[in-house]
């Protein structure tokens, strides 16, 4: 599109974010780098100040750009993607990304299962199980908040341990001799309450992602429940998909062909 805008069919602040975004692609504005402020943005490319506050507004939504009061508006960090492929922890995810992984601790506790809880876990409502509440960051910065339930014969111990500090997958499969094999997870779209954003300094109503896992150990036994929330525009997951040929459909427009 180039480095003008112009008038057209092209909205002016879409073409000012195409500029901006092959800023960013080329390396040019780097992630933690300061950007021309809108009075130069204007005086830049001939657009009025309405037309660069919305075209910076909509790249701060994308989580593309972000401001800081005083200061002005900075290249935000690239997008941490994980793929639905492979069973990996938080901290295994950033490792794998050159990111370093971290956990501030909102509450570790034993607590007596609920209905959902008890379902999951396949145990007693009320049993006792191990509750962990995190706050998940990455180079420091809040993406994700995360309460997980553990139940396991002396899953109380957990409490000795400090999960700020150490991955508790590691912790479960090098302490404790249970091996983690395999998972069911499930994802949503939804907005941030009023607590979630101001945990993951976002803005209230702000999209995020929810996540529930339930992680199996030997014998398909569930041994923990974990639900997060990560930010919408911080985090993304993906996966490769495959067309199944037993269910291609019949080029003359009738039922699925039946494979011989």
């Amino acid at each position: 599109m180039g480095d003008n805008v112009k008038s057209g069919p092209v909205p002016r602040y879409y073409q000012l974010q195409e500029i901006i975004r092959e800023r960013i692609r080329n390396g040019e504005w780097a992630p933690g780098s300061l950007i021309p402020s809108e009075r130069e943005l204007c005086e830049r490319y001939g657009i009025s100040r309405m037309t660069a506050r919305q075209a910076i507004s909509g790249l701060e939504t994308e989580g593309l750009l972000y401001r800081e009061q005083g200061k002005g508006t900075f290249v935000g960090q690239p997008v941490i993607a994980q793929q639905l492929l492979r069973l990996t922890g938080f901290t295994e995810d950033m490792s794998a990304r050159q990111r370093k992984a971290g956990a501030r601790v909102l509450s570790a506790e034993m607590w007596p299962a609920d209905e959902e809880t008890a379902e999951r876990l396949r145990i007693r409502v009320g049993q006792l199980v191990y509750r962990l509440r995190r706050l998940r960051l990455a180079d420091g910065a809040p993406l994700a908040v995360e309460l997980t339930r553990v139940s396991f014969i002396g899953c109380e111990r957990l409490l000795h341990y400090d999960l700020g500090q150490k991955s508790l997958y590691t912790l479960l499969e090098g302490s404790f001799d249970i091996p983690l094999l395999d998972a069911d997870e499930e994802l949503q779209a939804d907005l941030a309450t009023t607590e979630e954003a101001a945990l993951l300094q976002a803005s209230e109503g702000s999209p995020v992602l929810r996540t529930s896992r339930v992680m199996c150990t030997r014998r398909n036994h569930p041994v923990e429940y974990a639900t997060s929330v990560y930010r919408g525009d911080k985090y993304r997951f993906y996966t490769h998909l495959t067309r199944d040929p037993h269910h291609r459909t019949n080029p003359k427009g009738g039922p699925p062909a039946i494979a011989p």
